[in-house]
């Protein structure tokens, strides 16, 4: 399956430190909300909101309620043994006469926090086992003090041995058993290949994604099967209320293709037949006149070590129409993109078909994208729909804007510590923001939706690598068009020169700082982080002879700086065209080379560095949102309204959650 979000957690340096304000952006608004641990908490608002028509809130609303009632089935998703840990947990915050003064006390809320922002003990980003800093003996205490009984629960919290890693990046091991997923039990990855190897017909010109809705067992009989998620089996209760939901927002949908779509995806959470999930994707896309639009079900496979498995997500937003203009004239002129790409004519569409592309407000995020959330969206993932139907891409203006206004709150940055002078600073200062955006626009408009696989080849072929490589196909494409005329041509690009703030962060970053998110030791395992580690590395090597990138070294501080743009852009063509071969042909070997070459291992001299840097700059480098509330305004018995809240308590929204929408 392809990988189609952009899961980038904080913004580039150039776009946080940007002068550039948007519109929505409000005085005396506080966007950070809290920090703890390596995270900050942020709120977004709803630009455009108040223009909204009562059946187009009414719409939103419901379909925000779907979203959230999808919450359990992430965490249950996660590992089998979170909603345990989370019931225990609220129980201790809800238990009213624990004294709260204690450093212990601030170690264990630290734990809570985090466990409910990477729904679930594994850290949301890095997918290793986090841990309290308060003893075991504490926690105990606090165990007895809410009542809560439950042998074996501090076992799981506090043995590293147990469920070390949310998804296993151990490639000489089971990476099936060697994972905390629970889209398994019982079985080897051999076992699980072999079934689907043993239905998957790779002749068949619309191929169903195998495996994107059910938990793969073992049998009494021995024997592998498949248990789907659906109403009357696994999460039948949180896929009912998603239903009930779902049907609410029908029912005042803004057209007809819409209430078709919800229809359909209403029949498929029935049914669990994954033909029902294809046709309401199409249908999906059809829609490109709404206002309102949705994502909700099981989506992306990032958190399957096999990358078949979707972890359920939901996603609720509005155009923004002034904003799209720019996604607009680009997915106008997608084939000519298509036609001129650096990669070879067989692996190009020769009829690029109905990308849509859009900005969007995000209204409400839930599931796999809460609180941590993508700032770029495109689906379907369906290689076959992408290519007869199209898909729709999206960038998220609000969420990018509430990253910027944030790191305007604070009194440092990374731009300034790993620039290497200030003429750097000052491009990034000019062009950072509008140049990240384009790239993000490219990748997702274009670069995810370009493309295409030779005939026979298995959308799965690339298998544990899949995601990061399709990850870099689609950065690199961007990279590659960010800096063409056909952009100054089009209006997209202001400056010729602009693109340059874009090359020279994207280097920094995949060469150094994107490394203050792993721990000192670690390899790098993230898809998004392994593809940017994988460019920037693989160009610098290749430049190395023309010193396209520089090392250089000054007063004891490392900087990776941009020579000559020309060849670096050559460079990212050469790369662009080998990915998508790869791709094309589903070359495993060449893609597995890539990645552990390239990818991975981070050297620890500069590691430490980085690490070092950063830590006096007081920064968190990972951030995610509350939502936003909205509520209902009822007048003489009928619902006149319905009015945003922008709440600031990031834990008494989490416990909330866990209440109303409570389903497992």
């Amino acid at each position: 399956m392809k990988k189609t979000v952009i899961m980038t957690i904080a913004l580039s340096a150039a776009a946080l430190l940007s002068s550039c304000e948007a519109p929505e952006k409000q005085e005396g608004f506080k966007y950070t909300i809290d920090s703890f641990a390596d995270l900050k908490v942020m709120r977004y608002r709803i630009p455009g909101w108040e223009n909204l028509s009562l059946q187009q809130k009414e719409y939103a609303y419901h379909l925000a309620e779907a979203a959230k009632y999808g919450r359990d089935i992430l965490w249950d998703q996660n590992c089998k043994e979170n909603l345990r840990i989370r019931h225990a947990v609220e129980a201790i915050l809800e238990t009213s006469d624990i004294p709260t003064d204690s450093q212990e006390y601030q170690d264990f809320l630290v734990y809570a926090k985090r466990l409910f922002f990477s729904n679930g003990i594994h850290h949301h980003y890095a997918e290793d086992k986090f841990f309290p800093a308060c003893p075991r003996e504490y926690f105990a205490s606090l165990l007895t003090a809410a009542g809560v009984e439950d042998e074996g629960l501090l076992d799981i919290i506090y043995n590293p041995d147990i469920y070390p890693q949310r998804r296993s990046t151990n490639t000489s091991g089971d990476i099936i058993k060697e994972s905390a997923v629970n889209f398994y039990d019982g079985v080897t990855r051999e076992e699980v290949e072999a079934y689907y190897a043993s239905i998957v017909d790779p002749s068949d010109p619309e191929p169903i994604s195998y495996g994107l809705n059910t938990k793969v067992v073992k049998g009494q009989d021995g024997k592998v099967q498949e248990l789907p998620w659906k109403v009357g089996s696994i999460y039948s209760p949180a896929i009912t209320k998603i239903c009930e939901e779902l049907a609410r927002a029908q029912e005042v949908a803004e057209n007809d293709i819409q209430k078709r779509a919800i229809a359909l995806l209403i029949e498929y959470y029935q049914t669990g037949d994954l033909r029902k999930w294809d046709a309401f994707n199409i249908e999906w896309v059809k829609d490109t006149l709404g206002t309102v639009d949705f994502i909700n079900g099981f989506v992306e496979d990032y958190n399957d070590p096999l990358g078949r498995k979707g972890a359920w997500e939901g996603y609720v937003n509005i155009k923004d129409f002034e904003a799209s203009n720019r996604t607009e004239i680009l997915s106008a002129n997608a084939q000519w993109f298509e036609d001129h790409s650096p990669v070879d004519h067989r692996f190009k569409k020769k009829t690029v078909k109905g990308i849509s592309a859009k900005v969007i407000n995000a209204v409400c995020l839930a599931g796999d994208s809460y609180p941590s959330t993508p700032i770029g969206i495109n689906l379907p993932n369906a290689d076959w729909i992408r290519k007869e139907h199209g898909s729709k891409s999206v960038t998220i203006a609000n969420i990018t804007h509430t990253y910027d206004y944030s790191a305007q709150e604070m009194p440092t940055s990374t731009l300034t510590e790993f620039a290497y002078n200030q003429k750097e600073i000052d491009l990034a200062k000019k062009w950072g923001t509008l140049a990240d955006e384009i790239h993000t626009d490219l990748h997702e408009c274009l670069g995810h939706g370009s493309g295409q696989l030779l005939p026979g080849v298995s959308t799965t072929a690339m298998g544990e690598y899949a995601s990061a490589l399709e990850e870099a196909r689609a950065d690199l494409f961007g990279l590659y068009y960010t800096a063409d005329p056909k952009m100054v041509e089009l209006g997209i690009m202001p400056d010729k020169d602009a693109y340059k703030a874009e090359y020279a962060n994207y280097i920094r970053n995949g060469l150094m700082v994107q490394f203050t998110r792993v721990e000192l030791g670690r390899p790098n395992t993230e898809a998004h982080m392994q593809n940017r580690k994988l460019i920037a590395e693989w160009c610098y090597e290749k430049g190395a002879q023309d010193k396209v990138i520089e090392k250089k070294v000054r007063d004891g501080k490392t900087y990776f700086v941009v020579n000559d743009y020309v060849k670096l852009r050559a460079l990212f063509a050469e790369l662009l065209a080998e990915v998508q071969r790869i791709k094309s042909e589903g070359d495993y070997v060449a893609g597995k080379n890539l990645i552990e070459t390239y990818a991975v291992h981070i050297d620890p001299d500069l590691h430490k560095e980085v690490l070092e840097r950063y830590k006096a700059l007081n920064l968190k480098p990972y951030g995610g949102f509350i939502n936003p509330d909205i509520q209902p305004v009822v007048k003489d018995g009928k619902v006149v309204d319905y009015e945003v809240v922008y709440t600031d308590d990031y834990l008494g929204q989490m416990l909330y959650y866990g209440s109303k929408y409570k389903t497992l």
